[in-house]
């Protein structure tokens, strides 16, 4: 099938604005919040969950894997199904699936009936992320495109640093079946905030099927794809068993605490992307590989004090909160016409990451002890750091191309 070029993801719609468009902005990042909050409640109110289902705790933990693989195997596919829709219309459709799958689980006395609806609510949430970059980037000028895609990233870690918590709080306070009920409200106003203030902006023109292996072979695109997979499987090692890790420590009652060091250094860390990434993209994501492997060594080596725990936990935080932002600016750049394909890949990849994290921790646990997740964070960010110093010329460039000096 022959494959028609589509204007490339980095040049803006012609009625882009030459300023940040805060509100349509502040949409998207509300959507990514919803997205992040959705797949990291069951972990809040897991044995709450578990006991109204009547299921073990293990078998309500797959609340999260179920999400995962959702996005997974939908992104790529249902990316390229819906390339044609204008993104406003995709975006909304996308929201309404969040709103359908919180009231089902909200609603639901049946575990298979529970787990159908965090699967629909990962299809929706690999949409999102496989649209989110591209869609604020053609809301501006080329030079603001690096900002406007750390904008609307900043949900993902309010959602860790402020949604989780909250959630979990709620969830406790009134049961968790309301903090389901919150999240379906979230998503009917999000709808109407959509509706007001996002742009309508064209999908790819495009037909036939999108060309996957040509994308790949485009230089600088598997170098971010590796890195993608590597970053991701090593964090989410470490973010799933965190309880785990940290009860093996004698910590078990600070797991809240740490989490929220960990996201409130996250908040700081896509800030400093936002600012900085049209100029220091390389650096940036040197930079974000560094502090998490500085994190994994001081708990492998002196996780014996609390006060290095926390501060592991900011160095985590400070290296983890900008990565989405780097590594989808950095394939869409890579890919140029093709980005959208690119990104769909890209979540194909981080949700793959996630699902297998559980086995692989999982394994660790089994094999090593808790006391082995550091050591395994640091032997998949050794690989990640030499790929992003050697694809310097294509993939993570110091400068993105078209930004401002």
């Amino acid at each position: 099938m022959r494959y028609e070029t589509p204007r490339p993801a980095e040049t803006p719609d012609a009625s882009a604005h030459h300023k940040l468009p805060w509100g349509a902005l502040a949409a998207l990042a509300t959507a990514a919040f919803i997205t992040i909050l959705t797949e990291a409640l069951p972990a809040g109110v897991l044995p709450a969950m578990s006991a109204d289902l009547r299921v073990g705790e293990s078998a309500m933990g797959q609340a999260v894997t179920i999400y995962a693989s959702g996005s997974a195997v939908a992104a790529i596919p249902l990316s390229a199904a819906t390339s044609r829709w204008r993104r406003k219309r995709l975006l909304l459709a996308t929201v309404a699936g969040f709103a359908v799958a919180n009231t089902v689980t909200a609603v639901s006395d049946y575990y298979v009936l529970t787990m159908a609806g965090r699967f629909i609510a990962g299809v929706a949430a690999g949409l999102v992320w496989a649209m989110m970059a591209g869609y604020a980037r053609q809301m501006v000028a080329g030079p603001l495109q690096g900002k406007a895609t750390a904008i609307a990233m900043a949900g993902a870690p309010l959602a860790l640093s402020l949604g989780v918590p909250a959630g979990t709080l709620l969830g406790q306070a009134l049961g968790w079946r309301v903090t389901f009920w919150s999240m379906t409200a979230l998503a009917l106003v999000l709808l109407g905030w959509i509706r007001l203030s996002v742009p309508d902006l064209p999908g790819e023109a495009r037909r036939g099927r999108a060309p996957m292996a040509r994308t790949l072979r485009l230089p600088g695109v598997a170098p971010v794809l590796f890195v993608v997979l590597a970053f991701v499987l090593a964090h989410n090692i470490l973010y799933t068993y965190i309880a785990t890790f940290l009860g093996g420590l004698g910590m078990g009652g600070t797991v809240d605490l740490v989490l929220f060091v960990f996201g409130s250094a996250s908040v700081l860390s896509i800030w400093v992307v936002g600012v900085l990434i049209d100029r220091r993209l390389r650096t940036l994501t040197v930079a974000s590989t560094v502090l998490f492997a500085a994190a994994a060594t001081v708990l492998a080596v002196l996780a014996d004090s609390a006060v290095a725990v926390y501060a592991a936990g900011a160095l985590w935080g400070l290296g983890f909160g900008g990565v989405a932002t780097l590594l989808q600016t950095a394939v869409a750049d890579a890919a140029g016409a093709a980005a959208d394909i690119a990104q769909a890949m890209l979540v194909t990849l981080w949700n793959t990451a996630i699902a297998v994290a559980g086995v692989v921790g999982g394994l660790l646990l089994d094999g090593f002890g808790p006391a082995s997740f550091p050591w395994a964070v640091l032997v998949l960010l050794a690989p990640v750091l030499v790929t992003v110093i050697t694809a310097g010329t294509h993939g993570f460039p110091s400068k993105r191309p078209g930004a401002a000096a």
